[in-house]
């Protein structure tokens, strides 16, 4: 038996590796399985014959793990070079040899092998290669001494134990075997075993191309990524040459849960293995609530294939999948606008965070921003205003229903409905990329909404009209400097009063909220508070003003409240005082009762 040292620059290299090198122990059989798997390739390259397969042997009692191949083996200047030389990468060497073989090879890091060093006390390797030369054993303990003698293997391949260590027992459960293997080997594409059990791995639906692949099978290969997500709505296969390689699906799911645009839910693949559920520097912003695989042997990642290193490639394939997306979603809205409608509640944040966050998604999506109409018909702001010439777009971001809209609806206006939290920004932005306004409905009083044949503006002894009176005793009562008092003839009689809000400052309270992740105060500098003089509520409270007005006054500020209440304006800490108020009311008005 000859005994060596490793070819490193430094003693102290497989401390490093154990404890600083790999965040994650669990990747050592991820590492180990990719160099079996590349083997493997290897053996199918150069004798064009079934490799064989990978399999894996847990041995509690003498807290060993093998992990075996019948790959190409490696002869005993192999395994100098190979594994006693830390840090060469034997994968470089053998993919510039055989460049134009279509397989691909796994391996990126000489150091892969050395992972086991994480879990491990002593590591064994039995190897025979593919040539006639003589089978090889190599062991060492951790240190940077190792020791070769002859191998027993009799046939090609490779058979690595390892001595587990005490601090990681846990590792010589099978279940925690068969779970880091489903986790991380599940989709390789050689048989895998497990104390004699097939694995059941698969072949990922993103190596087929996207015409031979089936609605059902896009489904089933989502429930086996997320099995328990109800179905995608649709979907992206992504398969790109240049200028780099990558093969993917991406999904649109249903949004059964809160947005969270720091999670991620698409799944890294390195040439099939499981790498990382950590793509934020992939995909931007916007597209973070997809889910799905991607599949690339260019994407960079740390030395330990643990997370990514952002380089020109990353930026581009970012830029490559938004465009895809956009393009999928184009390509939907024009062919099946109805299927588009039934998806726009999961892709609406998509495309509305999109078109904020990125000038060129925005060109690709902005003809595709629909609204809702108070006639419950979905359209376009460019739709809108060719049916409504003028520039300007109407929109309510209240419920459906409510007195303000009905008067709109019976009037034949059409609005739009934009209650989505980030409609404000929105909003503004389509006004700085188009020539168009846009006014919320409470923004102001419109002229059509008036009935003028019904103005109380017969002049009284005093030289005011009702409609001024009735202003002025709803003022006295509220009794506030920032609000103004106006008594209209609308042309609806339901209505007993609305508050119009100042638009500019009103949005700026909400895109303020909306940047700061918290809700603002609600109250704003100035207020108009409309009175509907044809409304049989305020007509009593102006004749309660002669005979009763402690009751009118209370009627008059609760109005006041109920419309604030209406149009989400009411601050909480105000709550206990409208059902102070509302309790007073009650019982004044018992009082009047025989």
């Amino acid at each position: 038996m000859q005994q060596k040292n490793l070819s490193i620059h430094s003693e102290n290299i497989l401390p490093i590796i154990k404890k600083w090198l790999y965040s994650d122990k669990d990747i050592f059989l991820r590492e180990l399985i990719s160099n079996a798997c590349d083997a493997l390739t290897k053996a199918k390259i150069l004798l064009s014959a079934d490799p064989g397969s990978i399999s894996v042997r847990v041995d509690k009692a003498k807290k060993t793990i093998t992990i075996s191949d019948t790959g190409i083996g490696m002869t005993a200047e192999e395994v100098e070079k190979y594994i006693a030389q830390i840090a060469f990468s034997g994968a470089e060497e053998f993919v510039n040899k055989y460049k134009n073989e279509k397989e691909q090879i796994i391996g990126h890091f000489g150091l892969g092998f050395y992972s086991a060093y994480m879990v491990s006390a002593k590591v064994e390797l039995d190897t025979r290669s593919y040539t006639d030369a003589p089978a090889v054993f190599w062991t060492c303990d951790g240190t940077s001494t190792y020791s070769m003698d002859a191998g027993t293997r009799t046939t090609r391949g490779t058979d690595i134990t390892l001595y587990i260590d005490e601090e990681s027992l846990e590792y010589l459960e099978e279940t925690k075997i068969r779970q880091l293997l489903d986790r991380h080997c599940k989709f390789l594409p050689y048989p895998i075993e497990l104390n004699g059990k097939p694995l059941g791995n698969q072949a990922p639906l993103w190596m087929k191309n996207a015409s031979e692949c089936t609605d059902k099978e896009y489904i089933e290969f989502y429930r086996t990524l997320f099995p328990l997500d109800p179905e995608p709505i649709f979907w992206i296969h992504l398969n790109v040459d240049y200028p780099f390689n990558l093969k993917g699906i991406l999904y649109f799911p249903k949004l059964h849960r809160r947005l969270d645009a720091k999670e991620s839910t698409i799944k890294l693949f390195c040439n099939r293995v499981f790498v990382s559920d950590n793509c934020k520097d992939i995909l931007p912003d916007y597209l973070m609530i997809l889910r799905g695989a991607i599949d690339s042997p260019d994407i960079p990642l740390n030395v330990s294939r643990s997370y990514l290193q952002v380089d020109k490639n990353v930026r581009q394939l970012s830029t490559h999948i938004s465009k895809k997306v956009s393009d999928r979603l184009s390509t939907l809205y024009k062919t099946d606008r109805t299927k588009f409608i039934e998806a726009w509640p999961d892709v609406e944040m998509i495309v509305k965070l999109g078109a904020l966050q990125d000038d060129k998604f925005f060109e690709r999506v902005k003809d595709l921003i629909i609204w809702k109409n108070g006639e419950e018909s979905w359209t376009t702001a460019a739709e809108y205003l060719e049916r409504n010439p003028g520039g300007k777009i109407l929109y309510a971001t209240e419920d459906r229903s409510g007195p303000l809209l009905n008067i709109y609806r019976d009037k034949k206006i059409e609005f739009l409905y934009a209650n989505a939290f980030i409609d404000t920004a929105v909003i503004n932005f389509l006004e700085d990329k188009h020539s168009c306004k846009f006014q919320r409905i409470d923004g102001q009083l419109d002229d059509t909404l008036l009935d003028a044949s019904r103005e109380k503006n017969l002049l009284d002894a005093e030289g005011k009209t009702e409609s001024s009176r009735t202003a002025e005793l709803i003022s006295r009562a509220l009794n506030r400097s920032e609000v103004t008092v106006e008594a209209k003839s609308l042309s609806s009689d339901e209505l007993p009063g609305l508050i119009v809000l100042n638009e500019e400052e009103r949005r700026m309270r909400d895109y303020m909220s909306l940047t700061q992740g918290k809700p603002l105060p609600k109250l704003l500098s100035k207020k108009t508070f409309v009175v509907n003089t044809n409304n049989k509520l305020i007509q009593t409270i102006a004749r309660l003003e002669k005979k009763q007005p402690d009751i009118a006054s209370l009627l008059a500020c609760h109005l006041y409240d109920l419309s604030l209440l209406s149009i989400k304006e009411l601050e909480p800490k105000e709550a206990e005082q409208v059902f102070s108020r509302q309790t007073s009311i009650l019982e004044k008005l018992a009082n009047l009762l025989p």
